[in-house]
């Protein structure tokens, strides 16, 4: 009886261990993002994404980044926040402005996980272009020059996928050069 307890747990260490080693680890923002931590676990430690997690935790929304999930996120890096006029964050960073801030920030999270193969696969099929459906109820479109990927806003915004297929516990991050907004 022990003998077949223990061989139980040795499998299952294995099994779930195997899984855990089939996504890589990847560096952002000079951090390891480890694919057994969750979304929060890991962009704390991102020297780049230190306007984002500043944003999330204002908003209230660490919580729920920390869920099961699962989540697609493109994640703007501080550059990106940056290029926003001068004053832009400050000013969403603002308890009487959260509403926005979380619309700004559910903007940039799909439901589900789409690495990026996943993501070419829906362009691929959308003859080019594929539509994302965002938390926030936005769209998204996705699409691809060369080999690099793009998101383009309501607005017409455009995004470079800058590091792609961050694998998280409960999703996988995309790194993005610039903030998209939803319609104003």
């Amino acid at each position: 009886m022990k003998t077949r307890k223990f061989l139980s747990v040795a499998v299952m260490a294995l099994v779930f261990g195997a899984t855990s080693f089939a996504q890589k680890t990847v560096m952002v923002g000079g951090a390891a993002m480890y694919p057994s931590k969750n979304i929060i676990e890991n962009a704390v430690n991102s020297k780049d994404h230190t306007t984002l997690v500043a944003a999330v935790k204002a908003a209230g929304l660490v919580e729920t980044l920390e869920g099961k999930g699962p989540f697609t996120v493109f994640a703007p890096t501080n550059a990106a926040f940056a290029k926003l006029p001068m004053g832009t964050v400050e000013s969403l960073l603002k308890s009487e402005n959260i509403k926005m801030l979380q619309t700004i920030l559910t903007y940039h999270v799909v439901a589900g996980k789409m690495n990026a193969a996943d993501i070419a696969k829906a362009i691929k099929a959308g003859n080019g272009k594929a539509t994302l459906k965002t938390v926030s109820g936005g769209t998204l479109t996705a699409w691809m020059k060369g080999k690099k990927l793009y998101i383009t806003d309501e607005n017409g915004t455009m995004s470079q996928i800058t590091i792609s297929d961050v694998n998280q516990s409960n999703g996988v991050i995309h790194v993005v050069d610039t903030v998209v907004l939803p319609k104003q």
